[in-house]
């Protein structure tokens, strides 16, 4: 704290949290009585629509990924970023892909379980850098959950809102390394907008001209229609002591407290000394379940604190991007098609069955020699490969480990984890639901509404208000493959938890989620505007539940069994469960193989020529 800079950052932290959060009570506010943000006149509630959101300005910017790595006043990491947390230049690192290549004589044989983004990117390192890889996924389409797919009407879904943060460095520099991040993304205003019961808007606003983090975000929360005064208080009280001030001079300090704090949940450490449970009711709930699908009653303080740190320290942490299009079109096909160009082969709607490996006299695995896999419902064949990686989901990894694999305290504390049931519900509308101000344009299907031009709210949306913890309009988000001419929104809604949800039948999940959006959208059920198709998807086990204590059963990517690797999100990579989570444990697994090569090549190589062992 001794560095000039540092010390000015911790005064000004320690200084504006509570006074700016005591002096930009948004005016028209009253205190209710848990402090939360109420209309003096509910005759005329504060609708605010696209001039005042800032979806006029966002029109000049249409079709652009946006610039990543930008630096405005205040951004900047004091101290050491070990984790590279914050470090643009992983963007560079992705996008130049392994520096290293192997030589013929130790070029090896792997096989991969799982096709989604850490499967993909790990395979794309290790055939860049000389290995041989072959993918097995047992969907039709990869990505995995942040895949999509097309319907036979031709619409495209998907299995939730995939929404990218400002410090997806190592996605960025994947998407860049494949050639389509500037077609890809679509970089959306800086600001985090609330939807309230009866089109009451609430918003973090964090534009602030060339001023970055941290004092963006302090006017952005001080701001804030979406709490009230006395709310507005607590938070201050409570972040103003938090591990965001010590990151604020030492981000490595910073880190450490927080991932000190995986044991308990965030609304524990949240009460613990004066946050209010009006604040979690009102934004940070609608902010945990958008993250980790839970509440701040069951989510781990690292988690949520986590994201907090980086929002603080880099204001681009906190812009949102969204795709061109559906993910499947803009994301994964042109990771595939750069796969394809490289001999990787992709094996879709295989599905693998046994790991088949050997065991020492104590029973416990020592060797993988390759897989059982059934390919397009045909009988299972024998796969082999010098070195295996799984790179699954939670219930994926859980299923296919082989009993013996439990011997192993590494794999037997996977079983601790669980994943989270999300449903995704769409709904398609005959005109501009998030149209909060011109009714005429609302229900106008006849202009040219291409390229984002509909009427709306174009952005991530949270509600407080409602099941779904997040949701957007497709049609005006990601225009390219869900704005249909003659037809209106196209609302994306996620509905966590969605316990309640999963032995619906998915006609009654659309039929409560379009009554709850009505009760969001009030003037769209006034001006009669109708749902003309629905779809439902319900996944069971999505991401794994960051639930406090979980961080310690997070497995390595090097396991114990020399060629046998994991990969995941759910695998120890220090951000959370999420694409960049999913990037960056694909990164870190292709790192530790290509490490490992020397002594994969003197051990294993060739072992997929020899005849398996029995288990």
């Amino acid at each position: 704290a001794s560095h000039p800079r540092a010390m000015y950052r911790t005064v000004l932290a320690g200084l504006l949290l509570p006074v700016l959060a005591s002096a930009f009570v948004a005016p028209g506010l009253r205190l209710s009585p848990m402090g939360s943000a109420s209309r003096l006149s509910a005759a005329a509630p504060n609708r605010r629509g696209r001039s005042i959101l800032g979806a006029t300005s966002l029109r000049a910017q249409k079709g652009r990924a946006g610039a990543v790595g930008e630096r405005k006043v205040g951004d900047s990491v004091i101290g050491t970023d070990s984790s590279r947390l914050l470090d643009d230049s992983l963007r560079g690192d992705a996008l130049k892909g392994p520096s290293v290549r192997v030589t013929p004589e130790k070029k090896l044989k792997i096989g991969i379980v799982g096709g989604g983004l850490a499967g993909m990117v790990t395979a794309m390192d290790l055939a860049d850098a000389g290995h041989s890889c072959e993918i097995f996924e047992s969907r039709n389409f990869a990505g995995g959950k942040a895949g999509s797919w097309v319907d036979k009407d031709g619409n495209h879904i998907e299995m939730g809102l995939h929404v990218f943060f400002g410090c997806y460095y190592n996605l960025f520099g994947i998407l860049e390394r494949v050639g389509t991040f500037d077609e890809s993304m679509r970089l959306k205003d800086h600001l985090h907008t609330f939807v309230n019961k009866g089109g009451i808007i609430g918003a973090l606003d964090f534009r602030m001209g060339g001023i970055g983090a941290p004092f963006n975000g302090l006017k952005a929360f001080a701001t804030t229609e979406q709490l009230g005064l006395y709310d507005k208080a607590m938070n201050a009280v409570r972040l103003g002591t938090s591990p965001i001030v010590r990151a604020l001079v030492d981000f490595d300090g910073g880190m450490e407290m927080v991932r000190d704090l995986d044991d308990i949940s965030f609304s524990e450490w949240f009460l613990r000394f004066g946050g209010s449970r009006g604040s979690m009711d009102r934004m940070w709930d609608p902010i945990a379940y958008a993250l980790g699908f839970i509440d701040c009653d069951n989510i781990s303080a690292r988690c949520m604190l986590t994201i907090f740190q980086l929002f603080a320290i880099r204001s681009e942490a906190s812009v949102l991007r969204m795709c061109e299009g559906s993910p499947n079109t803009y994301v994964h096909e042109p990771i595939v098609k750069y796969l394809t160009e490289r001999g990787v082969k992709i094996n879709l709607n295989s599905r693998v069955n046994e790991i088949m490996h050997t065991c020492d006299a104590s029973g416990k695995p020592m060797e993988v020699q390759g897989i059982m896999v059934e390919q397009d419902g045909g009988e299972a064949v024998e796969k082999k490969f010098d070195v295996l990686v799984c790179a699954q989901d939670v219930p994926g990894i859980k299923k296919l480990l082989p009993e013996s694999f439990r011997k192993h305290d590494q794999f037997d504390k996977i079983y601790t984890l669980e994943g989270v049931p999300v449903a995704t519900v769409q709904l398609r509308f005959d005109g501009w639901v998030t149209e909060l101000e011109d009714m005429t344009a609302m229900r106008n299907l006849h202009s040219e509404f291409s390229d984002g031009k509909a009427p709306g709210l174009d952005n991530l949306l949270y509600s407080a208000d409602a099941e779904f913890s997040c949701f957007a309009d497709l049609a005006l988000t990601s225009p390219a493959e869900y704005y249909k001419p003659g037809e209106g929104s196209l609302l994306q809604c996620v509905l966590t938890p969605a316990d309640r949800f999963m032995a619906m039948d998915p006609e009654e999940v659309a039929k409560i989620t379009a009554d709850q959006v009505y009760a969001l959208f009030p003037s769209a059920k006034e001006q009669g505007l109708k749902v003309t198709w629905s779809n439902v998807v319900k996944l069971q086990q999505s991401l794994y539940r960051e639930a406090p204590g979980m961080d310690k059963f997070r497995p390595d990517q090097r396991t114990v069994i020399p060629n046998f690797y994991l990969s995941g999100s759910y695998t120890y990579q220090d951000y959370i469960d999420s694409m960049e989570g999913a990037t960056k444990s694909g990164l870190l697994t292709a790192d530790k193989i290509l490490s490992d090569t020397d002594f994969l090549a003197a051990n294993y190589k060739g072992l997929s020529e020899r005849q398996a062992a029995p288990a």
